[in-house]
């Protein structure tokens, strides 16, 4: 593979980074790779035992990684509100330079998460937006802080529908997701308005992994109990998708690249599917200003979180 890869990350010495999902996929390499760079790395992850795994994994690979697992279920607002609250108890200097707003799920049956909201929904968006605004406080006390939002090609099949932002009505499983996903680009669209409007250094970004070998394609039909889908999927994944380790890259760019403009969207190069980072393509509506603010209030209203500081 020609192009930046991750070899071409800078130092990340005196930095410290959180990112979600990091228990497998590309959150895991993306966590890996920052640690090799000299990032101190904060593995948020909904599973005790999984995450536990991957930060023993993670110190394996990189034994002179300095990194350490905190449980975040992204799924419950509570959580999300006791991993700030705690982040914030034990003391890890004053600022915060990397979020990573990784984890996500995918195509999954109808389901709510804790608070009742539909799951894609909430947990690869308002999870976030909830998680982003509690430590936004120490990324605006640190300088160069970035913050990059995972979100999918798949974006391009669905807007967001401020009339059901819950699948209330209807619940077809890839348009909620490709809901999720266009909710990502609005989030970091506004976040960088509010951002630039206040004279904040902070760059938010998003970036996408293309087709990357994940958990996250064999995920649903697990939970049914779909074997045979599930096999396909996961030999499908042998057969086409890219590495891991490949798909990582992108979300990789966005955090470390320098040159990375707020607002931007990075992913492979190659049609969107593989290879190394570059500009992506994105639909117009996720460029929409009056979407992203109206998707902003009503995200402040469903989970309760303020972002005082970029109050308009």
């Amino acid at each position: 593979m020609t192009g930046w890869n991750a070899s071409d990350i800078p130092d990340q010495s005196g930095r410290t980074a959180v990112v979600t999902g990091a228990n497998s996929g590309i959150g895991y390499v993306t966590a890996r790779e920052l640690a090799r760079r000299g990032a101190r790395v904060v593995l948020a992850c909904r599973s005790v035992e999984r995450g536990t795994r991957a930060l023993e994994e993670l110190r394996s690979d990189v034994p002179s990684a300095v990194a350490e697992f905190r449980r975040l279920d992204l799924g419950d607002l509570s959580s999300v509100r006791e991993f700030a609250a705690s982040y914030d108890r034990d003391g890890h200097g004053e600022g915060l330079d990397l979020l990573i707003n990784n984890a996500g799920v995918m195509a999954l049956p109808y389901r709510q998460t804790a608070d009742g909201f539909e799951t894609q929904f909430g947990v690869n968006h308002l999870g976030h937006f909830a998680l982003t605004g509690l430590l936004l406080p120490r990324l605006l006390r640190t300088p160069g802080a970035r913050i990059v939002t995972v979100s999918s090609a798949v974006h391009v099949l669905a807007n967001i529908d401020m009339g059901d932002l819950n699948s209330a009505r209807s619940y077809r499983r890839w348009i909620a997701y490709a809901r999720s996903k266009s909710a990502n680009l609005l989030f970091v669209h506004e976040l960088a308005r509010r951002l630039a409007a206040r004279g904040s250094g902070i760059v938010a970004a998003a970036a996408h992994p293309g087709y990357a070998e994940t958990n996250l394609q064999a995920a649903a039909p697990k939970m049914e109990g779909r074997k045979i889908v599930e096999r396909v999927m996961r030999l499908g994944n042998r057969v086409v998708a890219q590495p891991a380790a490949t798909g990582a890259l992108p979300t990789l760019y966005a955090a470390t690249a320098r040159g990375v403009r707020p607002d931007s969207f990075t992913g492979p190069r190659v049609l969107g599917w593989q290879g190394a980072p570059g500009k992506s393509w994105r639909a117009r509506w996720t460029l929409n200003d009056t979407a992203s603010e109206r998707l902003w209030s009503a995200s402040v209203g469903l989970t309760g979180v303020e972002y005082g500081a970029l109050r308009r």
